[in-house]
């Protein structure tokens, strides 16, 4: 089986790479596409094979394409694959069906309910429920990051880790409120902060925060592009309206959030940011909150056994025998204009 794995933003890279790792183990021959105007450094650029050409994705011939993001080129050959990029379901284009995938390869029993309903009212995709990549990287990784984080500790002579992550979105982001009462529960509390921001955040914020943990000895700015690393170090982790808070609590660890606009709150969302501090010490004990993260486990994505992308690889293969491979995906016009306006034309 030849395997496109479609990078449009940088944040695809580590949620395909567990994929990419499955593949090469199982003999496929994989190909990555990497959007260059998004991605102008590929991390993985002297590890793995690679193409910023939507002419050479197109010669390659895939039979499968793997797609963290919201769009594919229509045009491209193979099963389009939609893996998601988070779990974010609150936010409003999660369920958005754009035509542009044959298959849907859902994280838990939440989303494939909702999928599959979709799909009945559509009738032009498939839905199977694999678990999400990242699970795989972390039943790997779950403690090689262990020491890392007791010599920080050891270092900064703090007892616990801090992850503040946020999201991206200026609508929705806690990033131009947040920064003073940051400071104030660093200075107040025994803690390390450590400063995760979404590939796509605005240049502005980054390089206030970045001259935050400048001055500051407890805080530390973050540059590698795999949160997970530092989802597994931290022991509480702070954010807003991010999928990130999805992936934390999946790793049974309390999450406070700043004026969510989730409508179901598994966590602790706090509307005033003078409860920060009490909020901080509440949500590493409360009965409730426990009871909540395991209910996001059970039904977000209950997969910890190592094969979710084995899951993968097997249910673009079942699709391809029942139904062939796709020389195109048929899509209206406008769907087909948005494709060839942002990753340009191909010649057959």
């Amino acid at each position: 089986m030849k395997i496109v794995l479609f990078c449009e933003n940088k944040y695809a890279v580590d949620i395909l790479y567990p994929l990419y790792q499955q593949a090469v183990l199982e003999g496929e021959q994989v190909l990555w596409y990497v959007h260059k105007e998004k991605i102008p450094e590929f991390p993985l650029r002297a590890e793995v094979e690679y193409t910023n050409s939507i002419q050479e994705t197109y010669n390659f011939s895939p039979d499968v394409i793997y797609v963290p993001g919201n769009i594919v080129p229509y045009y491209l050959p193979g099963v389009k694959v939609q893996v998601f990029h988070g779990y974010a379901a609150e936010k409003k284009d999660h369920f958005i069906i754009r035509r542009y995938f044959d298959l849907y390869l859902t994280q838990g029993p939440y989303f494939t309910k909702k999928f599959v309903e979709l799909s009945k009212a559509y009738k032009d995709f498939d839905v199977v429920e694999t678990g999400w990549t990242k699970q795989d990287w972390i039943k790997k990784h779950l403690h090689d990051f262990d020491e890392e984080k007791a010599a920080l500790l050891t270092k900064h002579q703090r007892d616990k880790l801090v992850l503040y992550a946020p999201t991206f979105s200026p609508s929705l982001t806690s990033l131009p409120h947040i920064k003073e009462a940051l400071i104030k529960l660093v200075r107040e509390k025994n803690i390390l902060l450590l400063l995760k921001f979404h590939p796509l955040t605005k240049s502005e914020w980054i390089e206030e925060y970045k001259s935050l943990a400048a001055q500051e000895e407890n805080i530390i700015w973050v540059d590698d592009f795999n949160v997970t690393k530092y989802q597994l170090m931290a022991d509480v982790m702070i954010s807003d309206t991010s999928s990130t808070v999805y992936e934390f609590l999946l790793l049974n660890k309390p999450v406070i959030t700043y004026r969510t606009i989730a409508k179901d709150i598994y966590w602790t969302d706090i509307k005033d940011l003078s409860e920060l501090p009490e909020a901080f010490e509440l949500v590493q004990t409360d009965k409730d909150s426990i009871a909540k993260r395991q209910w996001i486990v059970e039904n977000y994505d209950p997969y910890l056994d190592g094969n979710v992308c084995k899951r993968m690889l097997e249910a673009a293969r079942a699709y391809i025998r029942h139904n062939g491979v796709p020389p195109k995906r048929k899509l209206n016009l406008w769907r087909q204009y948005t494709s060839i306006k942002k990753f340009g034309r191909i010649k057959r």
